[in-house]
């Protein structure tokens, strides 16, 4: 039973973090908009980066080279913002389970210019092979996975007595069943009994009828 105890805990783990990494490479216009959605599991941990990829990589940026950054919840609440820069990075745990949205804008710039946005997204157990763990709160996020294999237990718990209820459940139907044949039996053998005592008794009454008639 420990076994199976075990086995469903790791199942609803691997559910809870269903690791996901996206990485893409794409151009903005000035003034132009990139929305970028993630399906996250509640408690999960993302973390993220994104920059502009220069082209003359000994020379730095022009001040055209700029982004808004944006990402949201699916409540739509605002879990990161960065105004006009060049590169930025993200972390977070997924307090509900949903699509959660990075939007990045290239700002607005005459004459019109093209960037090349690099952008990483990682969450559940890759995002441990992403990001620099002494950058996020190691207490809380320890917290929040306590918590969560304390519900994981509780889950596997509730199962495990709903599995031995029902087993009971199943003993106690299989024992009614055995009964209910059993009486059923019974009064299958007490019924033939009984109508062949009744039909020994007509034939009896019959025959001395006959035999008082002098027809036998």
């Amino acid at each position: 039973m420990d076994l199976l105890r075990r086995s469903l805990v790791c199942l609803l783990i691997l559910t809870l973090l269903s690791p996901t990494t996206l990485s893409m490479q794409f151009e903005l216009h000035s003034g132009q908009m990139k929305c970028i959605s993630e399906d996250i599991h509640e408690k999960s941990i993302s973390v993220g980066k994104y920059f502009i990829v220069n082209p003359h990589e000994d020379h730095p940026l022009p001040d055209s080279h700029k982004i808004i950054a944006r990402m949201t919840s699916p409540k739509w609440d605002t879990l990161h913002e960065a105004d006009k820069v060049e590169a930025g990075e993200f972390s977070f745990t997924a307090s509900e389970t949903g699509d959660y949205f990075t939007c990045i804008k290239a700002v607005d710039h005459k004459p019109e210019t093209t960037l090349t946005i690099d952008f990483v997204w990682a969450s559940g157990v890759h995002s441990t092979a992403s990001k620099d763990w002494s950058k996020v709160p190691k207490r809380s996020q320890v917290k929040m996975m306590e918590l969560s294999v304390e519900r994981l237990f509780d889950t596997v718990e509730s199962i495990h007595d709903e599995m031995y209820y029902l087993r009971d459940r199943e003993a106690e139907m299989q024992e009614l069943n055995r009964s209910t044949y059993s009486k059923m039996a019974w009064f299958s053998f007490l019924s033939l009994g009984i109508c062949l005592a009744v039909a020994g008794l007509q034939f009896w009454h019959l025959k001395s009828f006959f035999e008082k008639k002098k027809l036998i």
